[in-house]
């Protein structure tokens, strides 16, 4: 195939993978969204004035798989499909969108709040990326109580282990010196027996 028809290929690919997509075939739309973007893949082939045309439709078939892929709940395969749009256009506002989703669902939090913030300064009236931010304010909060719970607790068992360790400590000084002193006492009765005279109150004279 010449360029163009690889491009128009690539057109009707993506119209069959938008209308996938509307029926709820989510896989079988991102297949076909990837197959398009194949035929203009970056080979080097197509000449100046077709290489905005053919950027913007690779473009837009990534942005549609990644939709499909999160969809499908396979939340790394839409952060490499965004990355790619990133990479050709990092202010690219759907992109940095859609991986942001991805990221919250994985719970890399600190990675979805870099992408909104970076959407939002791209676009701050887009009322989608405002209404994730909001999303992700919630899952940041209820991260932070979770973790506070945790090191409390954590805590608690820490204070728990230590004060029973003290306690064991207590009582086995407290034996150890019940045994000296029966020890002691044992010695004291031997030495008291020892200098007792005889019974017949004899005593043997040494020279």
């Amino acid at each position: 195939m010449n360029n163009q028809e690889k491009i128009e290929a690539a057109g009707r690919k993506k119209e069959e993978g938008n209308l996938l997509f509307k029926n709820g075939k989510y896989e079988r739309a991102g297949k076909k969204y990837n197959k398009a973007a194949d035929c203009v893949s970056e080979d080097g082939s197509f000449v100046d004035d077709e290489q905005k045309l053919v950027k913007s439709l690779r473009v837009s078939c990534w942005l549609n798989s990644a939709a499909c892929c999160l969809k499908l709940k396979d939340y790394q395969g839409a952060i490499e499909l965004c990355s790619k749009v990133l990479d050709c256009d990092c202010h690219n506002v759907k992109a940095l969108y859609r991986r942001a989703q991805a990221y919250m669902e994985i719970a890399d939090l600190i990675l979805a709040e870099l992408d909104i913030k970076k959407a939002i300064e791209a676009d701050p009236q887009n009322r989608e990326v405002t209404l994730l931010q909001k999303s992700l304010k919630q899952l940041q909060a209820e991260s932070n109580k979770r973790d506070a719970k945790f090191y409390a607790n954590m805590f608690a068992h820490v204070t728990k282990d230590s004060s029973v360790a003290t306690k064991k400590l207590k009582v086995e000084k407290s034996e150890e010196e019940k045994r000296r002193e029966v020890a002691v006492a044992m010695e004291t009765e031997k030495e008291v027996d020892s200098s007792a005279p005889p019974k017949d109150g004899v005593v043997v004279d040494s020279c």
